[in-house]
């Protein structure tokens, strides 16, 4: 009989036990934990929607726990929205957290237009409530209003201000009879799917001051995504472009950088590029296809491919520095300059006249598998003429083909700072660079950063050392 109800009660105790353990643990010192105490997002635009954040609630306890309830402070009125363990609103009341268990909150942000034209701070709050206690995370984003573009064709002679961003959307075209003014400091954010198309002709009217320049870049601005390169096309100049000129402009993080298409229609070069930085680029900075373009005191660098000039056409670039480093977002595995008389369709050479002329020019690359940074290739019979005069390359093997003056062969240039892991590059030479006074006088009084070049003998690329 003794052993019967000993052997009753060590049941009843393990079915009581077994029950406590599969409750829910009631206390106030029950220990609750989250993964963020905070969730900030970078600009996003008005009318345009965030991506989505999120963190994590904790049950840190061997037993169940119930949240009350998981509230965003500002309601159904708040810029946030919010999901919590699937369920999407402004409070979700009763949910459960397995022991050692946890759940997702997610948020995202939807910001609706004002009245000023400057970045404005939106903030909220999202509480969590359980025995008695409650726990908060803070939101904050940046607000932007801008001008929206989608799908928009520009006729006429259009000036864009500073006044505010421009946003497009599904892509813009410059119209054949069009006439598109940048003034200096305006920011043009493209969506992916937004391609930069003219068609007429394209003023862009930077300066040398940091505020002043004119950025064309991806219009996802949060982290990570804000430096993926490939985020939006690029800027096309197609058939019947003309007597286009972009002054101070900085393209970053496009597919591919300029294109430009065809010859020019006048005795003018259909793109001229004076003191612009393209970089980033997932493909190629600058592509040229049987046309013709001017490039001084530019910046082409850490592309796919950083200079493309095919078909033939006419060159001159000036006082350039185009360099890539293998890093985390590319790896080094094109030379940085291939220049050609042909391009190759159906196994057959297409071929046209080319003149292209480098002077005082950087040509390097690191971190990859390139012997020739520089690549000069030629098919058939038309007229071919390449020069390089006064500047660095990197070269195993010099290019056939070509004519090469006062070239300096292989030698480290020296830039001022290279940290390929935490993506920081400053091109700019230091004092012992073998660059510095080694290039040829022109008409080129000022460098990328608008300070004077020497009198005499300047220095190779696109800055010059003060």
């Amino acid at each position: 009989m003794n052993k019967r109800f000993l052997l009753l009660t060590a049941i009843s105790a393990y079915l009581i036990l077994g029950c406590k353990k599969e409750g829910f643990i009631d206390s106030p010192d029950a220990r609750l934990s989250v993964s963020a105490d905070s969730l900030s997002f970078d600009t996003v635009f008005t009318t345009i929607g965030s991506v989505t954040q999120f963190f994590k609630i904790y049950n840190d306890n061997s037993q169940k726990l119930r949240l009350s309830s998981v509230t965003l402070a500002g309601g159904n009125n708040s810029s946030f929205n919010m999901n919590v363990d699937g369920v999407a609103g402004s409070k979700v009341d009763n949910l459960e957290i397995e022991g050692k268990d946890s759940l997702y909150v997610f948020v995202s942000v939807s910001i609706n237009q004002n009245t000023t034209n400057l970045p404005f701070i939106v903030q909220d709050s999202i509480r969590i409530d359980y025995n008695g206690n409650s726990r908060w995370v803070q939101l904050q984003a940046w607000g932007q209003n801008a001008n929206f573009l989608r799908n928009r064709r520009l006729t006429g002679n259009v000036v864009w201000t500073n006044d505010l961003p421009y946003v497009i959307l599904g892509g813009l075209q410059v119209d054949t009879s069009a006439t598109l003014t940048i003034q200096k400091g305006t920011r043009i954010f493209m969506h992916a799917d937004a391609p930069f198309v003219v068609d007429g002709r394209l003023i862009v009217q930077g300066i040398a001051a940091d505020s002043g320049r004119i950025y064309f870049s991806g219009d996802r601005l949060d982290n990570p995504y804000r430096d993926f390169p490939g985020s939006w096309p690029g800027i096309y100049f197609r058939g019947r472009s003309h007597d286009s000129q972009l002054d101070y402009a900085v393209i970053k993080n496009s597919y591919q950088g300029v294109v430009v298409e065809d010859p020019s229609i006048n005795a003018n070069p259909k793109v001229i590029l004076n003191q612009c930085i393209l970089d980033n680029i997932y493909d190629a900075g600058i592509i040229g296809i049987q046309t013709s373009i001017n490039a001084n005191n530019c910046v082409v660098s850490n592309c796919g491919k950083n200079i493309i000039l095919a078909k033939g056409g006419i060159y001159n670039f000036n006082h350039c520095t185009v360099p890539t480093y293998t890093n985390p977002y590319l790896v080094h595995k094109e030379p940085v300059l291939l220049v050609t008389n042909f391009i190759k369709q159906d196994n057959i050479y297409l071929t046209a006249d080319l003149n292209a002329t480098f002077s005082n020019c950087i040509f390097w690359g690191e971190g990859g598998s390139i012997d020739d940074e520089v690549v000069v290739s030629k098919q058939g019979s038309t007229i071919f003429s390449v020069s390089f005069v006064n500047s660095l390359w990197k070269v195993k093997t010099s290019p056939p083909n070509t004519t090469a003056v006062a070239m300096i062969n292989n030698t480290n240039p020296q830039f001022d700072s290279v940290d390929v892991q935490k993506r920081f590059f400053n091109f700019r030479l230091k004092p012992t660079s073998p660059a510095v006074n080694k290039g040829l006088s022109t008409v080129l009084t000022v460098d990328l950063d608008g300070n004077p070049r020497a009198v005499g003998l300047p220095d190779m690329g696109a800055y010059e050392k003060q």
